[in-house]
């Protein structure tokens, strides 16, 4: 049985097509009892559940398209409520503050854990690698990726990288343009198919630069980068606002950042030194307030 793209996974779930095996119905009679509480239970769990083996369930997911297991509960987790347009793909106009607070962070909570499965220590260590053997490096982003980028302006600053971030897109492609074999553009988006990344992709690789791709598997960024840290889609950003996309990404780039300072071990520990002192008289100490100073 083929999926149909772009078709409600718990619709499919919820027809108990009849090509599905004894074994395989279980499956469904499990999560569709509890459809929220099935996407937090791991392969194990689920197979013991239904009563069937690992390979089971796994064989099962691939009759819906994922290519595994963790794809197959992110799609599930999509696919719990229809949502608000340009809000968030899990709430609903009936929501209340309480509901909206519980689908939020849930929501939030299930991206990370598929980012966790999807995050291999090959694709770490080989961004690792390339973003060290860089002499500049670019974040670039658009929209709400734009702020993403800068985040990571701020941790890769901190490990003495000559890194930069401008978010106007002009900037961007003449620093495409004017690239070197040395330096490293690091692009952002959720989607992968905002054209004017792409571009800017295809004008470094042109200059013989590295171009890392934070974005959607298999996206025409994906395939116009050198090195794609490609994450299955998360949410529908065409419809709705960016949340749970946003933070996969700054958890991705939260990763690289503490596995590069873990590379470069004691000789960045000075220059971090150095930046914190630096902050210090910005702030109030501990415990006081404006009033008693």
């Amino acid at each position: 049985m083929n999926a149909t793209p772009g078709e409600n996974l718990l619709v499919q779930l919820s027809t108990r097509p009849e090509r599905l095996t004894k074994s395989e119905k279980r499956i469904v009679s499990v999560i569709l009892d509890d459809a929220r509480a099935a996407t937090r239970l791991s392969i194990a769990a689920l197979a013991e559940a239904a009563e069937v083996s690992e390979p089971t369930v796994n064989r099962f997911c691939r009759k819906f398209e994922p290519r595994g297991y963790p794809e197959f509960k992110l799609r599930l987790a999509q696919a719990l409520a229809v949502g608000v347009p340009y809000v968030s793909s899990s709430i609903t106009s009936k929501d209340d503050a309480g509901t909206v607070t519980t689908k939020i962070i849930d929501s939030a909570v299930s991206s990370l854990r598929g980012v966790a499965h999807q995050l291999t220590t090959e694709l770490v260590q080989g961004a690792v690698d390339r973003l060290l053997a860089a002499r500049r490096i670019f974040f670039f982003g658009m929209g709400v990726s734009s702020a993403v980028a800068q985040d990571a302006e701020q941790h890769f600053f901190r490990f003495a990288l000559p890194v930069s971030a401008p978010s106007d897109h002009l900037l961007q492609r003449m620093h495409a343009a004017a690239a070197t074999r040395e330096d490293l553009f690091f692009l952002i988006s959720n989607t992968g198919r905002t054209r004017s990344l792409v571009e800017i992709a295809d004008l470094a690789r042109g200059r013989n630069a590295e171009v890392i791709a934070l974005t959607a598997n298999h996206s025409p960024l994906a395939q116009a980068s050198s090195f794609a840290i490609g994450l299955a889609d998360i949410e529908d950003t065409d419809a709705y606002m960016p949340m749970a996309s946003r933070l996969a990404h700054l958890t991705v780039l939260d990763v690289l950042a503490a596995s590069v300072s873990l590379r470069l071990g004691d000789s960045v520990q000075q220059h971090l030194r150095t930046v914190k002192e630096s902050l210090r008289p910005t702030r109030y100490p501990v415990g006081s307030s404006p009033s008693s100073l």
